[in-house]
């Protein structure tokens, strides 16, 4: 079984960790990675966008001539889709976007993105994310150490320290091992778990 190093803060190798063919010997499989990342956004969008079909425009409730007589066209209200300040016709309504992706075909583009990152060398697992105040250069101090410049954390919430910590950096973040997820692991350069963190998703991803 391949082994990875788990780095402490100092770089040098604290300790190893297997890595489970299970996981880190699967085939790339491009498609349900694309599948998994358009299930994702489509499940953040707000779906709010909305347009006044003539319906909710305001006016236009009296006919602005008679029918016949005028040598105009008939028109029954000023709001007509035709009209200047009239309705919107087939515009946007709220609505909802989400869907669902069968849970074993998300594990496995997630196992997928892993093996992938891994293969690359952007896969790094920490000994601990040690941050000793919720301070912008202590996080600036601990990517340092690491030698991380995009990078996605992942560690318990119980380290909430680094959460806070790491929220003004343009090119850091910081999750939950409960909310990780495949667009986040592919938004960012490295990826980067404390210990117990990686030994938790192995776990879920088994």
């Amino acid at each position: 079984m391949e082994k990875l190093d788990i780095i402490d803060r100092s770089g040098q190798a604290a300790a190893q960790v297997d890595l489970p063919e299970s996981i880190f010997s699967q085939a790339a499989n491009d498609h349900l990675i694309y599948e998994a990342v358009i299930n994702y956004r489509a499940n953040q969008r707000q779906g709010t966008a909305a347009t006044k079909t003539r319906a909710f425009v305001r006016g236009g409730g009296k006919k602005p001539w008679r029918q016949k007589g005028t040598g105009r066209a008939r028109v029954g209200s000023t709001r007509s889709p035709l009209w200047r300040k009239g309705g919107t016709v087939f515009g946007p309504q709220p609505r909802d976007y989400s869907y669902e992706l069968p849970k074993k075909a998300k594990r496995s583009a997630l196992r997928a993105a892993l093996a992938g990152k891994h293969a690359s060398g952007e896969l790094v697992v920490v000994s601990e994310f040690e941050v000793k105040e919720p301070k912008t250069r202590e996080a600036v101090a601990l990517l340092k150490a690491f030698k991380l410049d995009s990078a996605l954390l992942v560690d318990l919430h119980d380290n909430a320290n680094l959460f806070l910590a790491v929220r003004n950096l343009p090119r850091v973040k910081a999750v939950d091992v409960s909310g990780l997820n495949i667009y986040d692991v592919l938004a960012y350069k490295r990826l980067a778990f404390s210990r117990r963190a990686f030994e938790a998703v192995l776990e879920k991803l088994k």
